[in-house]
């Protein structure tokens, strides 16, 4: 049996996570590292709301009072969120969560134990036992891409640690119950001995899928697109260095990383920087159509707008001799 691996870049489906195993262990904790940060933390969890701004009346409130109306942790808020529980709206506070989708999420039925259900998020130990099938069979089915992590963490062993929705899991068993039990099918050991692992390139397909889902701005499409690709694979893709600056400008983070979570950077590095050749290709491929749209419908920022005039229009000063660097570089 082949081993399937649908590597989308819009994989950012639907709905849930976050009641994971609470392993917090200082600097290594969950709250620490490897947790996906949310667009407009401006507004973030201290936040206690207010405005939505010009003629707003408590219109909107910030993220933390949302996460309190809802009986969230910030994180659990978070991931409702990234994963289209919570929608959000853009306002000159920054991101904020509308009043009248409160009243929405917390009029849903079931509400709030059907919300925490979908946004439950367990480890390997809990999604095996959930499956009623041994860490090691749930480990090979996560590394052949049949279901992608929603979070990750680096213990204090500086591992990564795979954090999946119960809900994916318990859709998987019911879409193909045949891989719960007996042997490993032949193509996927085939895979795994051949040492292929999707879960890093499944999390940043669903982490892609669900930034681009918040933005309908070429510019900004094109940057979460590039945030993935490494330097030298990004000036590869853009060569105009002022169009590579911007999207660095404007590229989100993956995932929250304090400063001091210096001794793991290069490994959550390694974790959001496509890696795999096939996988370099489909985010090469669609940053350049996004950034053909992009260009379409406004240029870069330039520092300095004399750069983009043509030689043509550069007239002289009279009087003031050019220096050999001017003259090759065109400037006045």
């Amino acid at each position: 049996m082949a081993v399937r691996v649908d590597q989308e870049l819009r994989e950012s489906r639907g709905p849930r996570e976050s009641r994971g195993p609470r392993e917090s262990q200082g600097p290594w904790s969950l709250e620490w590292l490897g947790e996906p940060g949310v667009p407009g933390q401006a507004s973030g969890p201290g936040d206690l709301g207010g405005s939505a701004g010009p003629g707003g009346s408590g219109e909107s409130v910030g993220f933390g009072a949302a996460a309190r109306a809802l009986g969230l942790k910030p994180h659990e808020f978070e991931l409702a969120v990234q994963l289209g529980e919570v929608h959000t709206v853009t306002t000159g506070l920054g991101r904020r969560v509308a009043c009248e989708e409160l009243r929405r999420v917390t009029a849903a039925e079931g509400f709030p134990e059907a919300l925490i259900a979908r946004l439950r998020v367990v480890g390997t130990a809990e999604g095996a036992e959930l499956l009623g099938i041994s860490q090691g069979r749930l480990t090979r089915l996560a590394r052949g891409g049949f279901f992608a992590p929603v979070r990750f963490y680096i213990n204090r062993y500086r591992a990564v640690v795979w954090l999946y929705l119960a809900s994916d899991l318990t859709e998987f068993a019911v879409r193909q119950p045949e891989l719960l039990s007996g042997r490993t099918p032949p193509g996927l050991s085939a895979a795994l001995a051949a040492g292929e692992d999707w879960r890093a390139a499944k999390w940043r397909g669903r982490r892609i899928g669900q930034l681009l889902a918040q933005t309908e701005d070429p510019w900004e499409r094109a940057a979460i697109l590039a945030s993935v690709l490494g330097s030298v694979e990004l000036a590869s893709a853009v060569a105009d260095p002022h169009e590579r600056a911007y999207l660095r400008q404007l590229r989100p983070a993956l995932v929250r990383m304090r400063p001091e979570a210096g001794a793991v950077r290069d490994i959550i590095d390694a974790v959001v920087t496509a890696d795999d050749p096939r996988e370099i290709r489909r985010y090469r491929a669609a940053l350049a159509s996004s950034l053909g749209d992009a260009r379409r419908i406004r240029p870069v920022p330039r520092p300095d707008a004399e750069v983009e005039r043509p030689l043509a229009d550069r007239a002289l000063v009279p009087g003031r001799p050019r220096s050999l660097w001017q003259k090759l570089t065109g400037r006045r």
